[in-house]
């Protein structure tokens, strides 16, 4: 019987990363679709958002990786749960579709995954008044 994956996604301007036996930093090497004005106030939940994410070079391929990895973390004879945490800046873009892209590729493979995102519905800090 394959181990249970639990997957947070979560935003570093939140809170510390939550324990994981994996870590994922999707900060600096994926496009943060908050930067377009049409999707900043939009989340994971919102097509145009899962699109830009999911169309990002790389992307698609970094969730196939981190699929093998976690099955070669719930391979190992100790796992019976397996923590993958993945973040974005604010956790309600890349982060959130990340997590939901890896779950699916896992479920295909038959794991139990059962997913949170942390700060999905966080509001994002005000910048500072001058």
């Amino acid at each position: 019987m394959p181990a249970v994956v639990e997957i947070v996604s979560f935003g570093y301007l939140h809170d510390e990363p939550p324990a994981a036996h994996l870590t994922l930093d999707l900060r600096e090497h994926f496009r943060d679709p908050h930067v377009s004005p049409e999707l900043r106030s939009m989340t994971a939940r919102d097509e145009p958002v899962r699109a830009a994410v999911l169309s990002t070079p790389g992307f698609v391929e970094l969730a196939r990786a981190t699929a093998e990895a976690v099955k070669a973390y719930a391979s190992g004879p100790s796992s019976e749960t397996v923590r993958l945490a993945d973040g974005c800046t604010g956790g309600r873009h890349r982060a959130p579709v990340f997590a939901a892209t890896l779950a699916g590729l896992l479920r295909d493979a038959g794991y139990e995954v059962v997913v949170r995102h942390r700060d999905l519905d966080a509001r994002l800090p005000s910048p500072p008044r001058s």
